[in-house]
């Protein structure tokens, strides 16, 4: 995956969006055709397609309306009709309604004793779908700063913010998943990224939206020299709060960890989500105290270059069913920055981390 960056002056949502549409606008095109062949490979019928990103997109304009005004500034100014850019959007929405896996692995350390988040975490996807991607650095108009990686047209995955809180985002399946039409989940991390600075605040945020798909956002803030993290849980059933252990660890894959949740857990059979989670919570006490290269390497343990959090495509099955780690990624809260690596844990140990 190929990434460009973006540091924007603007403050309001449609100058912010007619920015990012002019300036990626053959980008932004090409991820709008990519998804929706995927989503006919997938079998999603065109006009469910369309159904779902005009739902979601009116249930973000009630939820959120300057993101759904960014969201139009966009496809206006790559020329796109705007339901084109919101079903990019609202991709985990549709994706929702037929089968599917999501493999990502998140581990944040809140050190009891003192000190800032560690974090780390491995975004995968289909490389066919996101050749390229953003990393987009903006002031909202209330003056929080802003730093986030995310796909053409999504408005946010992983981040931070300058009021000491970072976030990243893995994908959750749940039997709840795929009735009506939701506030894009991609949407409410992009909130919680301009409103929220402590995880009760990113709680609020998450709660206060009625979705159609689930997902986690696992948040860490830092404030007074204390770090403190957790994952959100959220389905159309509910939203849960997860803690870390005592040491300090909160972990997370692609499997729902509140009993309540989890009991309606849509996982399918062939996601590694749960021996993905048991290989970073066998890697958790190597990752300790070690700079974001360091923790790469520990993250990917023994194994190295084999180990499970390192995807790979496996070139025998079909190109929209292969899975590889496009990105992995360190959060520097109080540094306000991402460090990343397009590529797997073991390459970022190896070729270092860029900063953003």
């Amino acid at each position: 995956m190929k990434l460009h960056t973006l540091s924007t002056s603007a403050t309001e949502p449609r100058e912010r969006g007619l920015e990012i549409g002019a300036r990626h606008a053959a980008r932004i095109r090409d991820t709008s055709d990519r998804y929706l062949a995927h989503f006919a490979l997938l079998g999603i019928a065109d006009e469910d397609v369309r159904a779902i990103a005009d739902g979601c997109h009116a249930a973000l304009r009630a939820w959120a309306p300057g993101l759904a005004e960014e969201s139009d500034a966009i496809a206006e100014a790559a020329g796109l009709e705007s339901w084109r850019v919101a079903a990019v959007g609202a991709r985990t929405e549709i994706l929702a309604t037929a089968p599917g896996v999501g493999e990502c692995t998140t581990a944040v350390l809140a050190p009891p004793a003192g000190g800032a988040p560690e974090t780390i975490q491995t975004w995968d996807w289909h490389d066919t779908l996101t050749p390229e991607g953003l990393l987009l650095s903006f002031r909202t108009a209330a003056g929080r700063g802003v730093k986030l990686f995310t796909e053409f047209g999504t408005a946010a995955k992983i981040g931070v913010n300058d009021a000491g809180l970072g976030m990243h985002f893995n994908i959750l399946r749940h039997r709840s998943d795929g009735a009506g039409a939701g506030v894009p989940v991609h949407a409410i991390a992009r909130r919680v990224l301009e409103e929220a600075a402590t995880i009760a605040e990113a709680h609020d945020i998450a709660a206060s939206a009625t979705v159609s798909a689930s997902t986690v956002l696992t948040v860490a803030s830092f404030h007074g020299g204390t770090a403190r993290a957790a994952s959100i849980e959220m389905a159309p059933a509910g939203v849960a709060v997860v803690d870390p252990d005592p040491n300090g660890w909160i972990l997370h894959t692609n499997h729902f960890l509140d009993p309540v949740l989890a009991q309606g857990d849509a996982i399918t059979a062939d996601s590694v989500s749960t021996e993905r989670y048991a290989h970073a919570s066998a890697a958790s006490a190597a990752m300790v105290g070690r700079t974001a290269v360091e923790r790469a390497g520990a993250f990917c343990g023994p194994d190295g270059a084999g180990a499970i959090v390192c995807m790979r495509p496996d070139a025998a099955s079909p190109a929209h069913e292969q899975w590889g780690t496009l990105l992995t990624v360190s959060l520097d809260v109080p540094g306000f920055a991402l460090d990343y690596r397009a590529g797997t844990p073991d390459e970022a140990a190896r070729e270092g981390l860029d900063r953003f």
